[in-house]
């Protein structure tokens, strides 16, 4: 099974993905775990990526097709993969057909007032990264990491103004998209999500079920 999953930011793209990859024996494939990877370990690709990423600059199609290529090589994706992040443009989606098929997509219509309220509750810690939300997921002590103990922050690009302009990139870049897989009849799972508080499983559930027609 080759999936790609789309959505706004804050949609729980990277929390479903993570749930459905085990169901299916795939590997749960992220454009930051690429990164990271490719950086920790060093990879000439995986340096003139932190080039781009150290810089706050987006890394050019072809670094990220590159090293997208080699990831999908690996013994975890023999069963194939759940794609979350990429592709991101065109030239990005022709480069994947080269060298996989689409089984199908998993598209996330999430209302941008829940996207804005959810992301503008988040916080992070400081120490480990771990991210929590003022709404949904509060940490036992306030302000204070479960995990760790480090402190909690709200990021720069968690603050609404800037929440409004990642959603406005993330249409422009990714609704053409949809629109091309529409076009080449990939099978496409309309999943909508209207409410601020649903439980992860309830949304996998919905997943599970649009692609029981592929089984």
């Amino acid at each position: 099974m080759r999936l790609i999953i789309f959505g706004p930011p804050g949609s729980g793209k990277g929390t479903y993905a993570s749930r459905i990859a085990p169901k299916f024996r795939i590997a749960h494939i992220s454009t930051g775990d690429i990164f990271r990877d490719a950086i920790k370990h060093k990879t000439s690709l995986g340096k003139i990526a932190n080039r781009y990423i150290s810089k706050g600059r987006l890394v050019p199609d072809k670094i990220t097709n590159e090293i997208f290529k080699k990831r999908i090589k690996r013994k975890d994706c023999r069963k194939g993969f759940i794609l979350d992040g990429y592709p991101r443009s065109i030239s990005q989606v022709r480069f994947l057909e080269k060298i996989s098929n689409t089984d199908a997509i998993i598209n996330l219509s999430v209302p941008d007032w829940l996207i804005v309220k959810r992301l503008t509750a988040r916080e992070s810690c400081k120490k480990c990264g771990t991210i929590y939300n003022k709404l949904t997921l509060k940490p036992k002590k306030k302000g204070i990491c479960d995990k760790c103990g480090g402190e909690l922050y709200q990021r720069d690009d968690d603050m609404p103004k800037v929440v409004m302009e990642r959603l406005k990139l993330f249409k422009k870049q990714i609704y053409p998209l949809v629109k091309y897989y529409k076009k080449k009849k990939v099978n496409i799972v309309e999943i909508k999500c209207n409410k601020l508080s649903i439980p992860p499983e309830v949304i996998v559930k919905k997943i599970l079920k649009g692609l029981q027609p592929l089984l």
